[in-house]
C-alpha cells in the first residue's frame, strides 16, 4: 500500500499510523493504545511532523475558506465528547496542544505536561476530522510523508 521507494522508517510510520487511525475510527481503546505505543517507539520528530501535517491538511479540507477560533473550538468539543465515550483517558489539554501545534500556534515540546498523551490526542483528532470530512486517511498520510521527504532533500542555501 505504501510506496516501496520510501525508507523503512517512513513505511513503519505510515503502517503504524494507519493502524492507530483504524483503531481510533473504530473506537477500539486497546488497539489505539497499542498503536500509539508503537508510534512512540519511532522517531518522535518525524512522527510529530506527520501527525501535524495530517491534522493541518484535514483542517484545510474541512475549512477551505479559513479557520476561525470557533471552528477550532467545535473540533475540540466534538472530538473530546466523542472520545470520552470509549477512551476514558482522553486528555483535553493534549487535544488543545495537538490542534494549536498543527496550526503553528504552539509547540508540543513547549507543553510538556503530558507528552505521552500527545500521540493519542493527535490520533483522536485525526479520526474525528476524517469522520467529519468523510475521507480516507491514506492520501493524507502519504502527502504528509512526501512533504517531509521533500523538505529533507531540499538543500539549504
Amino acid at each position: 500500500m505504501w510506496p516501496t521507494h520510501w525508507p523503512a522508517v517512513a513505511r513503519d510510520i505510515a503502517e503504524t499510523l494507519d493502524a492507530a487511525i483504524v483503531a481510533g475510527r473504530a473506537s477500539d481503546a486497546s488497539a489505539l493504545t497499542e498503536a500509539t505505543e508503537e508510534l512512540a517507539a519511532l522517531p518522535a520528530e518525524q512522527v510529530g511532523a506527520v501527525l501535524a501535517g495530517v491534522v493541518r491538511e484535514l483542517l484545510e479540507t474541512l475549512h477551505p475558506d479559513g479557520l476561525t477560533g470557533e471552528d477550532v473550538q467545535d473540533v475540540l468539543s466534538r472530538c473530546a465528547r466523542a472520545a470520552a465515550l470509549w477512551f476514558p483517558v482522553v486528555d483535553v489539554d493534549s487535544l488543545v496542544t495537538v490542534l494549536t501545534g498543527a496550526l503553528g500556534v504552539a509547540d508540543v515540546e513547549e507543553n510538556p505536561r503530558k507528552p505521552e498523551r500527545a500521540v493519542e490526542a493527535a490520533i483522536l483528532v485525526i479520526a474525528d476530522l476524517l469522520s467529519a470530512a468523510e475521507v480516507p486517511a491514506d492520501g493524507y498520510v502519504r502527502r504528509a510523508l512526501d512533504e517531509i521527504a521533500r523538505a529533507e532533500t531540499v538543500e539549504m542555501p
